[in-house]
This record gives C-alpha cells, sequence and structure tokens, in this order.
C-alpha cells in the first residue's frame, strides 16, 4: 500500500513558520478544493521543506503531494498531513518575472541602435 497522496485545490490560507525548542519547524497552509462538496484540508511543511511556501501565495491553484501521518499520545490518536510538494496548476498565469523572452525571435534580433 503506497502512502503518498494528491490533492488539488485553492490556497485560501498560509501560516508562519512555527519553531520548537527542539529545533523542528513547521509551516502549515489551508488549500479548498472546490465543487459541490468543497472541503478546507490543512498540511503542513516540514525542517527544511518550510521555505517552499514562499513562492505561492493565497488564491494560488495547486496541487499537493502529501502523505498521512499518525500517532498516539495520552490515548488520542492524531492525523497530520505533511506536504512534499506544492506545484502550480499549468493553466494558471505566472508573474511577468518569471517569462524570460525567447531566444532567436525577430523581436530580440532588431538591435534599437
Amino acid at each position: 500500500m503506497s502512502n503518498k497522496y494528491e490533492m488539488t485545490g485553492t490556497i485560501v490560507q498560509i501560516s508562519e513558520t512555527q519553531s520548537f525548542a527542539s529545533g523542528f519547524q513547521k509551516r502549515e497552509f489551508v488549500i479548498e478544493t472546490g465543487g459541490q462538496y468543497s472541503n478546507s484540508v490543512k498540511f503542513a511543511f516540514v525542517k527544511d521543506k518550510c521555505e517552499i511556501l514562499d513562492r505561492y501565495q493565497v488564491r494560488d491553484k495547486v496541487t499537493v503531494s502529501f502523505n498521512i501521518k499518525g500517532n498516539e499520545y495520552k490515548g488520542r490518536h492524531y492525523v497530520d498531513l505533511q506536504a512534499w510538494r506544492i506545484e502550480r496548476e499549468d493553466n494558471q498565469a505566472q508573474p511577468a518575472t518569471a517569462q524570460a523572452p525567447a531566444q532567436g525571435t525577430e523581436e530580440n534580433d532588431e538591435i534599437p541602435f
């Protein structure tokens, strides 16, 4: 049985990175899945992956790859969705600064002086 999952939705919240005395870090974010039975689902990046969220913002449509982590503490059971990859949907426009002009086009071949 594989413990790798994916979910697509729109980011509705990104929290600041939380640091703990043990040196552990986590950064949570929430996506809404949309559709007739929309869900709000909370994920967390941990350790050195927290900074991945710096490239994303609320309203970005993304696909999140994650593992389900469960544990027991004092007789209670907890489940966390631990993200390990996030990608923007292909049909979403990228910021203008992220797009470089193609080389070899007529526009680039003409020198203005």
